[in-house]
């Protein structure tokens, strides 16, 4: 007969099983050593500094610029698509953490070769960031502190206030072409937490591009402007503004698509946002 487990036990055997987006159970790293982590996505290397890590970052690409005076010394090896395999095969790391949305399949399965435990992230809502934070507080180590962000986070979810009434709204993050965010990403989620519906494309595209002459944009009634990945200004939101004749608002994107510890702040600017 198999031995039945305490709850203590059975609480235990549950904080081991830190699994990844893609279902990868990852074991924690033993307390007396260190990792030597490299992260493709700037919103994790910015969470992994804020978890106390960045001792253990070895490698980061040159998107990953949050905090600034922190990841200054930080190694940078390429972008979140076009990294420099050799360079970060020469830094030895142990972990290497990629998103879904923002890293090359193709890639990470290249650096999975040599590189012994690759995390794939892959947030869709602001809640998701409480497994996030964590996952990675489990791996590394540092769980007391992921457990403050939880509660900062928990806090501003405390502090939303009740969505407006729907309002469908149009999420801009490039130009020429433009290009919008589907209705499943992160982003968009995160607006519903607003009462903001974001328009949905004739694409299953998860960010298509679209032509101010499509019918279905009539029903828009607010444009958001993102200032990345394209950098928009308040000098694009003016003149667009003219051209459709619908209110054009410029948006922090960091706030707005940033996950990780950065979500903390970003749900506080989404309450905050005047339309």
């Amino acid at each position: 007969m198999q031995k039945q487990l305490t709850p203590l036990q059975q609480n235990l055997s549950q904080q081991l099983l830190l699994r990844d987006a893609i279902g990868t159970e990852h074991q924690i790293v033993p307390k007396n050593e260190s990792a030597r982590i490299v992260s493709l996505v700037p919103s994790i290397t910015e969470l992994l500094c804020d978890l106390g890590l960045q001792d253990q970052l070895v490698g980061r690409t040159g998107f990953c610029i949050h905090p600034r005076e922190i990841v200054k010394a930080i190694p940078k090896i390429g972008g979140t698509k076009d990294v420099n395999i050799e360079k970060i095969r020469r830094l030895a790391p142990t972990h290497l953490i990629v998103n879904i949305d923002e890293n090359e399949k193709p890639t990470v399965e290249q650096l999975a070769q040599f590189v012994p435990h690759v995390i794939v992230t892959h947030p869709l809502q602001a809640s998701d960031n409480f497994d996030l934070f964590r996952l990675l507080g489990g791996v590394f180590n540092v769980a007391a502190r992921a457990e403050e962000l939880c509660q900062a986070l928990q806090q501003q979810f405390d502090l939303l206030p009740a969505p407006e009434q729907t309002k469908k709204v149009l999420y801009c993050i490039w130009k020429d072409p433009w290009m919008t965010v589907s209705q499943d990403t992160y982003i968009a989620n995160l607006l519903k937490l607003r009462g903001w519906q974001q328009w949905q494309a004739d694409s299953a595209l998860r960010y298509p591009s679209f032509d101010w002459s499509d019918a279905s944009l009539q029903d828009v009634e607010l444009v958001l402007l993102s200032t990345e990945p394209y950098s928009f200004t308040q000098a694009h939101a003016e003149a667009l503004q003219q051209q459709i004749h619908k209110p054009v608002l410029l948006v922090d994107g960091e706030m707005l698509s940033w996950y990780g510890s950065r979500s903390i702040q970003g749900l506080s600017y989404l309450a905050n946002l005047s339309v």
